[in-house]
């Protein structure tokens, strides 16, 4: 029972912060549940609630959805399900939390070095197929998707939108390569049905109140806080992830 309070209180809590920023919420929430749960059993979980997350994000900003740069990243999404689909994945906990902390990383990076734009198509589908690739193994993708909006015109509103789409996208990859997972036995025992439930309607209500202080921020404001919040969110898995090596 009090894991599963932890599992809904996270599902919300989390879920404010990517209706927020459209980033760090899913890549917390990733380390929650990987601190819980066995490794497979948190990328499965972690699929369908962020899944459900992500859907109703993307709904509550629909009018703000850049489609024709879905369909590219599509593409690329696609194509890492596929490829993935063909091998034998067996992520462990330090594999996660290494992918969790280093992720991160990635918004630091100069902007010349990686000139990305979400409207170019080549761009597009190669983040559709790397940042999918990377949500197979560590569950989370966001730092990925967000170099493809740096040079994009788009505003706060549109990269909210558009990155839940693409992030839907990325659970419904796990869903489809680990989400058998969760009908087994062990997994109903661990995490039963009616939390998973509950857990996905409080990420639903968390989105609503993200939604609404979304509104109420500035354009840089909006910019300068998001780096800092996933790097902080970064070193702490980071550090988890040299505890598990170090034993």
């Amino acid at each position: 029972m009090q894991a599963g309070l932890l599992i809904v209180a996270a599902a919300f809590l989390t879920s404010i912060l990517s209706g927020i920023f459209g980033m760090a919420g899913g890549l917390l929430f990733m380390g929650v549940l990987a601190w819980m749960l066995p490794a497979t059993t948190a990328l499965a979980l972690h699929g369908v609630i962020q899944f459900a997350s992500n859907v109703w994000r993307a709904t509550w900003h629909r009018a703000h959805v850049a489609w024709p740069v879905l369909a590219w990243f599509g593409i690329g999404a696609a194509a890492a399900i596929g490829f993935f689909s063909l091998l034998v994945l067996t992520p462990t906990k330090f594999y996660v939390f290494l992918g969790l902390g280093l992720l991160p990383i990635l918004v630091w990076l100069p902007e010349r070095w990686l000139a990305l734009d979400a409207t170019n198509r080549w761009h597009a589908i190669g983040g559709g197929f790397v940042s999918t690739g990377l949500a197979l193994v560590s569950g989370v993708s966001g730092p990925v998707t967000d170099l493809l909006f740096i040079h994009s015109k788009l505003n706060r509103h549109q990269v909210v939108a558009t990155k839940a789409v693409m992030q839907a996208i990325g659970h419904a990859s796990k869903i489809f390569v680990y989400g058998a997972l969760l009908l087994g036995a062990q997994a109903r025992d661990i995490v039963p049905l009616s939390v998973t439930v509950i857990a996905v309607l409080a990420s639903m209500a968390g989105i609503m109140v993200g939604a609404a202080i979304l509104d109420r921020i500035s354009e840089a404001h909006f910019r300068a806080s998001r780096r800092w919040l996933v790097t902080i969110i970064g070193a702490t898995f980071l550090v988890q992830a040299i505890r598990i090596a170090a034993g």
